[in-house]
């Protein structure tokens, strides 16, 4: 039985996906090293990721910072793994606490990728929504293109 984070039941949790013409171990690539998250992470075309470290094991630490092309705001998106399942899932809590799951599973020449996360209370859910998957979309675009 495969190990998840237990996110508890008074939690909103907003899921997002996609899915890709690409391999998993292709998508896996793609969204675990850091020369190429920092060709994707980001939700606008105004906004980029000029830095991204990922630790890829249980216990690792990732930290990608996004940033305004302008130089007017940036921040770190970061936080420690806890279940890395080699081309299949990644689940993390993000340093405020929140967690988040990451799966990918492959099937008729594409890799359908759905990201889970507790929901923050500063913004509402629908911008939560749409921001996050903004970035996924992104992120497709990059992966087919690579």
């Amino acid at each position: 039985m495969e190990k998840r984070n237990e996110i508890p039941a008074d939690k909103v949790v907003i899921t997002v996906e996609t899915s890709i013409i690409a391999t998993i171990e292709k998508v896996w690539n793609c969204w675990t090293l850091p020369e190429h998250i920092t060709k994707w992470n980001h939700a606008t075309d105004d906004w980029h990721c000029p830095a991204a470290e990922n630790d890829l094991r249980p216990g690792g630490k990732f930290s990608y910072t996004m940033a305004a092309k302008d130089g007017s705001f940036s921040f770190d998106f970061s936080g420690v793994h806890t279940v890395i399942t080699l081309q299949h899932n990644i689940n993390t809590i993000l340093d405020d606490g929140r967690k988040m799951e990451v799966t990918f599973e492959e099937k008729d020449g594409k890799t359908k990728v759905v990201e889970s996360f507790e929901a923050e209370d500063i913004n509402t859910i629908e911008l939560q929504k749409g921001g996050w998957q903004a970035i996924l979309d992104n992120f497709k675009k990059h992966t087919e293109a690579s």
